[in-house]
């Protein structure tokens, strides 16, 4: 079961390198890995729930184009994320750039989303829930629990 939740501001450092946050590294595991993910942010994932992910994709036939168009797009993405000594990883280029991280902007937001975290560009972040406390209600009512 994953219990991956909060929202936590940190900085790239001069070498684009990050850290997990404890709580969050704690339940994420020593072995995870970074993707592209949507509306401009960087998933995260255990390798547990990296190996769930990809089984699911194992429905996708082999002649449905559209479909393995978006498993080789989201597929591709997928990088195994190696900590330093210091248990630091960079964010390699390709990364930064899906994630809107320009060459100067530093600040990040990372939110645990369930079952992966995910990594936002500070301002990308604030804009894509600029609604999001006048509308909670609306928001949360679509996820039908």
């Amino acid at each position: 079961m994953f219990m991956l939740t909060g929202e936590y501001n940190h900085q790239l450092d001069a070498k684009n390198r990050m850290r997990i946050p404890a709580k969050l590294k704690k339940e994420l595991g020593d072995e995870y890995y970074f993707a592209n993910g949507t509306n401009h942010c960087i998933f995260v994932f255990s390798k547990e729930a990296a190996e769930k992910q990809f089984e699911s994709f194992n429905d996708v036939k082999l002649f449905d184009l559209a479909k393995q168009k978006s498993l080789r797009t989201f597929a591709k993405s997928f990088v195994a994320a190696v900590e330093d000594g210091q248990g630091r990883v960079v964010l390699s280029p390709e990364l930064r750039k899906h994630a809107c991280l320009e060459k100067d902007d530093k600040d990040l937001v990372i939110c645990g989303a369930v079952n992966h975290i995910e990594i936002w560009s500070k301002k990308v972040y604030d804009e894509y829930f600029a609604d999001a406390e006048d509308n909670f209600d609306g928001i949360v009512s679509l996820l039908d629990c």
